[in-house]
C-alpha cells in the first residue's frame, strides 16, 4: 500500500512528533510539580535521558507512547505502509529499552514507566489516580513499576 502523502510532507508530518515534552509528559511534569515534587529532567548522564528524574529518591520516570515504544494495548498498530521498516524501527527502540533499564537498575535507579495508554485512549485511568499513584510509589521503597491503561473485559 502506497502512502497517501508525498514523501516531503510525510516527512514533514514526522519531523513533528516531539521525543520529549510531549502533552503526557508535560501533564504529568505539571500536576507533580503542584504536588511539590521537584525533578530533573532528560538527565543526559543517564542511560536513555529519562523523562523525569528524582535523585532524592534515587528513581527515574519514563512516559512512553503506546506506539513508539510497542505497548500491547489498543493504541499500538503496526502500520500497513513500509512494515518492515517499522518492525525494524520499533523493535531497535523496544532493544535500547531493555538496555537502558538494565544499565539504570546495574546502578541502582528505581523505574517507573507510565504507559501513554494510562492518560488517553479508550482503556485510560483518571488522571489524578495516576498522579496520587506515582506520587504514593515515589515515597516508598518500592522497585519499579509500570502504570498502563486497564483492560475491561
Amino acid at each position: 500500500m502506497t502512502d497517501v502523502v508525498d514523501r516531503k510532507t510525510r516527512s514533514r508530518m514526522m519531523s513533528g512528533i516531539r521525543g520529549k515534552n510531549t502533552k503526557p509528559e508535560l501533564a504529568i511534569r505539571k500536576a507533580l510539580f503542584a504536588k511539590g515534587l521537584r525533578y530533573r529532567l532528560h538527565a543526559k548522564n543517564l542511560p536513555g535521558k529519562p523523562d523525569l528524574v528524582f535523585p532524592k529518591f534515587k528513581t527515574v520516570i519514563f512516559i512512553h507512547g503506546c506506539f513508539w515504544h510497542h505497548h500491547d494495548c489498543h493504541l499500538f498498530k503496526w502500520p500497513s505502509t513500509r512494515p518492515e521498516f517499522w518492525k525494524k524501527k520499533i523493535d531497535r527502540n523496544v532493544e535500547v529499552d531493555r538496555r537502558n533499564y538494565a544499565a539504570l537498575k546495574a546502578g541502582k535507579w528505581r523505574i517507573l514507566t507510565v504507559w501513554e495508554c494510562a492518560i488517553k485512549g479508550k482503556m485510560k485511568l483518571r488522571f489524578e489516580s495516576v498522579i496520587d499513584e506515582i506520587v504514593k510509589w515515589l515515597q516508598t521503597e518500592n522497585k519499579d513499576k509500570t502504570i498502563e491503561g486497564e483492560y475491561y473485559l
